[in-house]
């Protein structure tokens, strides 16, 4: 399929690096394609980013299928452009689009157009250490039907995002809420595709964690409530004794890149890794008995965000001195240095954009 371009007439002003934050900066351009079941998907192309024109009874407004993902752009101390694992985060959109009767996408050619995208709008990527260019590939149903039903017709898009350092003042570890009331997925649902009604339903709590001074909720199962799953929008990683524990994929997880990439380096290193359930009784207990040393959530926009703080009820356990761990600080430091070019991919993750 050909890719047709539309230049913009006008181009937005460059923010200065120092003024980025997340997510509220969008470059000229965005890539978009149709798919209709006589056409399959087509009219690939990239345009001037715009308001799209969807009719209110587009499914997406009152069915939910919406997915999407969401990786970066980084630039290399020389220059280059690379990204990190991009062709998993596509695999999984179409494990997400199966998950919700969307149609599937071809990965090299969406691979193929979101290059074209990142070159044209190359001036966009921060190059200070931290920053990054965000890429939110995303797909909706727009069939204008209140039918419940899968959509016969989807938008597929891209658009881009200046980003400044996730923590701008510095690697600082989170307080945490467990949540005992309310539940973001259960196994059989929707849990493990990045849709957008898993984000909505994550909402409520969130909200309350904060009004208590929490920065991130801790989800417990949604069936015996008692087995951790997630923190926030990230997976969740215990360092007990001298083992790494990492709850298992059981349907409700969602399988994060970057939860692989910190998988594949402890099992490279030596490290104790297990992928078990694990309660949040036994996480208190081993608190209690000294060898709960480090927590951390892994996750593309912050990579590693180390864990200070968990109240579960009336019950709040500290972990470690107010400062990041030392295991978390050695995989936030090996996954910065191979995504900003600054240490070698041996791991073969990174791909670099002519």
């Amino acid at each position: 399929m050909e890719i047709k371009v539309t230049l913009a007439q006008t181009n937005r002003t460059l923010p200065q690096d120092s003024a980025l934050g997340f997510g509220n900066v969008f470059t000229d351009h965005m890539f978009v394609m149709d798919y209709s079941k006589d056409n399959g998907w087509h009219d690939a192309r990239i345009e001037p980013y715009a308001d799209f024109s969807v009719p209110p009874s587009a499914m997406v407004f009152h069915y939910g299928q919406a997915i999407f993902e969401g990786l970066k752009a980084y630039k290399t101390p020389d220059k280059k452009i690379c990204l990190f694992r991009a062709k998993d985060n596509f695999e999984r959109m179409n494990r997400s689009a199966k998950g919700l009767c969307i149609p599937q996408i071809d990965v090299d050619f969406v691979m193929d157009a979101m290059k074209k995208l990142i070159k044209l709008e190359e001036k966009w990527i921060p190059e200070t250490l931290g920053t990054s260019l965000y890429i939110r590939p995303t797909i909706i149903a727009t069939d204008p039907f209140l039918g419940v039903r899968a959509s016969y017709t989807y938008k597929f898009f891209i658009i881009l995002s200046s980003v400044g350092a996730y923590y701008a003042d510095g690697l600082n570890p989170v307080k945490i809420w467990v949540e005992k009331e309310h539940v973001r997925a259960i196994r059989g649902g929707m849990g493990e595709f990045k849709t957008a009604a898993n984000y909505a339903a994550s909402l409520f709590a969130s909200e309350e964690a904060k009004k208590n001074g929490y920065d991130q909720v801790l989800w417990l199962d949604g069936i015996e409530r008692k087995y951790i799953e997630e923190v926030g929008a990230m997976n969740i990683f215990l360092l007990i004794g001298d083992e790494l524990v990492t709850p298992i994929l059981n349907g409700s997880i969602l399988p994060g890149i970057t939860r692989y990439s910190v998988i594949s380096l402890a099992k490279k290193w030596g490290m104790n890794i297990s992928e078990r359930k694990i309660s949040v009784e036994e996480v208190f207990k081993a608190h209690e008995d000294g060898k709960l040393t480090e927590i951390f959530g892994s996750g593309t926009a912050a990579v590693i965000s180390p864990v200070g703080e968990i109240r579960y009820g009336d019950k709040v356990i500290s972990i470690g001195d107010g400062t990041p761990g030392e295991t978390a600080m050695k995989f936030y430091n090996a996954l910065t240095d191979i995504q900003y070019g600054k240490a070698e991919d041996t791991e073969n993750w990174l791909e670099l954009i002519g």
